[in-house]
């Protein structure tokens, strides 16, 4: 499992209510929470990202409350991966829970750009900054991990029968 993309940066201490903003959580469709994603803090974010983009955030990623909306936002607003100095950590699992692969990684975090072309290889936890001819270790996702990630989440790996192979 591998993803490419531009990278779109956010700093520190982003908080879900700045991923999705708390008067759209009357719904819960992926595309609709999408055409929101980070409006309060970048109102460029929906027309600039494409599929497959890579979200890079300082410490303290996805601190706030622990709704599920924010990663899905992100998700459905076709962002292939976020990597970050830190995540809090509900966001982490919530994040991992609907198949939005995540990595922490502080030099990543720190040193990647706006802008800047990344690719990452998640069985190995390489991040490879093209742009700048760099890479960067963060950890690796141990296979049933990347088996979650693939099946969409939880519940779809749940629903797959894979569980406990």
């Amino acid at each position: 499992m591998n993803a490419k993309g531009t990278v779109i940066k956010y700093g520190d201490n982003i908080d879900t209510d700045v991923i999705i903003p708390a008067r759209y959580l009357n719904t819960s469709l992926p595309e609709e929470l999408a055409r929101h994603c980070m409006e309060d803090i970048d109102t460029e974010f929906v027309n600039k990202v494409k599929q497959g983009d890579i979200m890079v955030g300082g410490a303290n990623f996805g601190c706030g409350s622990s709704r599920e909306h924010a990663p899905i936002a992100i998700k459905a607003s076709g962002i292939s991966c976020v990597i970050a100095e830190s995540f809090a950590r509900i966001f982490f699992r919530n994040s991992l829970n609907i198949g939005l692969p995540i990595l922490e990684c502080p030099d990543a975090a720190k040193d990647i750009e706006a802008g800047e072309i990344v690719s990452i290889n998640f069985d190995t936890g390489v991040i490879t900054n093209e742009t700048k001819n760099k890479t960067y270790q963060a950890a690796a996702f141990p296979p049933f991990m990347q088996e979650l990630i693939n099946a969409g989440g939880l519940i779809k790996y749940i629903e797959s029968g894979k569980m406990g192979d």
